[in-house]
């Protein structure tokens, strides 16, 4: 049973898909620690051993380091232009492949199980997360017995089992460390995050510090390492942490138009300058720091080997996947794809890249217009790996019509990639569903219900087993069940049109869900943040049964955040934060009593830290109040 999502990514089982790929250990210690050999890698290095094929697979192993560069070179200088990196331009296109028809409603009679909701909790560790079993980065995290939260730079460690919290112990985080989100695993804590000097450029630093809680007074550094790329998504399964990695493109010396130097001579000398790139450009390094902060080794993340290339047109740069055990970070997994992605999900068993660029829809036929470095305008392309212990392998790829906004759009359940997709050129002005499957190294597309909020964007997206519920919105607020039951046949099951919109939804028991997001009136205009409460048990006929309105200049706080949304299933009560006028915070107490909303407001934050509250539910069943000074126990 998986249940979430709202729209704001050892070799296991390969042989049998004839797809398949090395994976080489990254080790390299902090201070105290051992430093394995650094990976080999460069033009003149092939790898000791050579790469597995992938055989007639969308990604394929470069034979050598030279054949890895050679890929990227045959793509950079298409990508160049007289002031460096630049988007080729295309001719919009006409017309759309615009599928005629709603879908049908499901037939009362067909012999399969009847989609619904099902309540879902936090995570283990106190945070709101998209899907049950992976666990995602927060700025507090529990055990039940100890909480852990990052505060102005510093990480601190409080017992929360008494009549209040009480401060055992603290430790500085890295000086340059920033937007730093943690992971609990035992008594090891990872913290993720970047560094402040490179905070706007998409090829910065990210970091993951390891501390050791086992004295939780005096936590101890165990690891600290930075990867010159962009951090895409960090999870957690089990003990296992996993990172995806983004370099981009790499910053190479181009020059510019000058009055001795034309734009045509400027984007020759600039093809020129990525004709003589090194390999070692365009793959991210790693680098260990010592207690003190200071650099003790720098090394290549990634060996050639370790490297697959995408067979079509692909967005150019690096992407990779580092997995590790929280407690041995120096022992960790990397592989890489020779692509770009800001776009990676996590189920239990799987991981999918996803490169999605713009939809290109109304785009006008007499028009030039950028075009994405890939070319798939208005197309998703998506590579699936398997996962096991700490390792990731390749398994399938596809391409889809329609474009994704974000993870949220994601979900794979017992085998079957859902997608939700926005409005694109190669579909038309409206959203879909659908549903692929793996066959062999191919994600097929067998299953896909269109014309979702015609002329709408989607603005929450939640998944269950057979079911996906999706909002979209420009003057009202259509939410649409979907019924996926049988994969290869979804099936629109009703439909609900109201004024605003919700960009979040949980669902809570008694097939009903909570949707924060915004008022609005009949013809678009925000009016504030709102809370409905809907009854989903007639998916044919789901309606609003309640509605809390929070008043202009207010902002529902789950819309951005989804960790700013607990739900108490015992007391039947969500705990949300609202803000007013952009610098106040509220708690706003939602008690669900059948088919009515009661509320209370909490003035609890104010500034810039209203952001990072949160209230993270105990076992015992109390609620702990975090704030940007504070850690409380909040009354319900």
């Amino acid at each position: 049973m998986d249940t979430r999502g709202r729209t704001g990514l050892a070799v296991a089982g390969v042989a049998a898909l004839g797809a398949s790929f090395l994976l080489g250990v990254v080790a390299a210690g902090g201070a105290g620690t051992t430093v394995a050999p650094p990976i080999g890698i460069g033009p003149t290095n092939p790898p000791a051993t050579p790469p597995v094929q992938l055989t007639d697979a969308a990604l394929t192993a470069p034979s050598s380091c030279e054949d890895l560069l050679d890929s990227y070179v045959r793509r950079g200088v298409e990508r160049v232009g007289p002031y460096g990196w630049d988007f080729p331009v295309y001719a919009a296109m006409e017309g759309s492949a615009v599928t005629d028809g709603l879908a049908e409603p499901m037939s009362e009679q067909r012999a399969l199980p009847a989609p619904g909701v099902v309540e879902q909790e936090s995570s283990d560790t106190g945070s709101n997360v998209q899907e049950v079993g992976v666990d995602e980065p927060d700025v507090v995290k529990t055990d039940g017995g100890l909480l852990v939260r990052v505060r102005d730079g510093e990480l601190v460690v409080l017992d929360v089992t008494g009549q209040r919290p009480v401060e055992l112990g603290e430790t500085d985080l890295p000086a340059d460390l920033r937007s730093a989100e943690l992971l609990l695993a035992g008594d090891t804590v990872v913290v993720t995050g970047g560094t402040d000097d490179e905070a706007y450029d998409r090829n910065r630093e990210s970091r993951v510090v390891t501390y050791d809680l086992s004295d939780p007074a005096a936590p101890l550094l165990v690891d600290h390492r930075g990867y010159d790329a962009g951090l895409v998504q960090a999870v957690q399964h089990d003990d296992v942490v996993r990172l995806v990695l983004t370099t981009g493109l790499p910053e190479l010396d181009f020059v510019e138009p000058r009055f001795w130097r034309d734009r045509e001579e400027a984007r020759d000398d600039n093809r020129r300058v990525v004709q003589d790139s090194r390999v070692l450009d365009w793959l991210p390094t790693v680098t260990t720091y010592d207690a003190e902060g200071r650099a003790t080794g720098s090394e290549p993340l990634l060996d050639c080997s370790q490297v697959t290339v995408p067979r079509d047109a692909a967005a150019l740069g690096t992407v990779a996947v580092v997995g590790f055990e929280a407690a041995d970070p120096t022992a960790a997994t990397a592989i890489g794809v020779a692509t770009d992605t800001r776009i990676a999900y996590f189920s239990p068993t799987r991981m999918y890249l996803a490169t999605s660029d713009v939809s290109g829809w109304g785009c006008c036929t007499d028009v030039m217009r950028p075009a994405p470095p890939f070319g798939d305008v208005g197309r998703s392309r998506i590579h699936a790996f398997a996962l096991r212990a700490a390792t990731a392998s390749y398994v399938a790829s596809g391409l889809v019509d329609g474009v994704l906004a974000d993870w949220w759009s994601m979900d794979e359940h017992d085998g079957v990639l859902r997608l939700a997709v926005g409005q694109s050129m190669e579909t038309g002005d409206f959203n879909s569903v659908l549903t692929l499957r793996e066959d062999g190294d191919d994600l097929e597309e067998v299953g896909r219900v269109d014309r979702l909020g015609v002329g709408e964007d989607i603005h929450a997206v939640r998944w269950f087993d057979g079911l996906a519920i999706v909002v979209t919105f420009r003057q009202v607020d259509p939410l649409y069940p979907v019924d996926l039951t049988d994969p290869d046949d979804p099936r629109l099951l009703g439909e609900l049109k109201l004024p605003g919109f919700s960009d979040y939804l949980h669902p809570i028991s008694g097939q009903r869900l909570v949707g924060m997001g915004q008022d609005a009136s009949r013809q678009g205009v925000l009016r504030g943040a709102q809370a409905v409460l809907f009854d989903v048990s007639d998916l044919t006929d789901p309606r609003q049964t309640d509605l809390v309105r929070y008043g202009r200049a207010s902002a529902a706080g789950a819309g951005i955040d989804p960790r700013q949304f607990t739900w108490l299933p015992e007391q039947q009560t969500a705990l949300t934060v609202v803000t007013r006028g952009g610098r106040t915070g509220w708690v706003s107490v939602l008690a669900v009593d059948g088919r009515e909303l009661s509320h209370r407001m909490v003035e609890v934050e104010h500034g810039s830290d209203v952001d990072a509250v949160r209230l993270v539910p105990l076992p015992d069943g109390r609620v702990v109040l975090v704030t940007g000074g504070d850690v409380e126990f909040f009354e319900v």
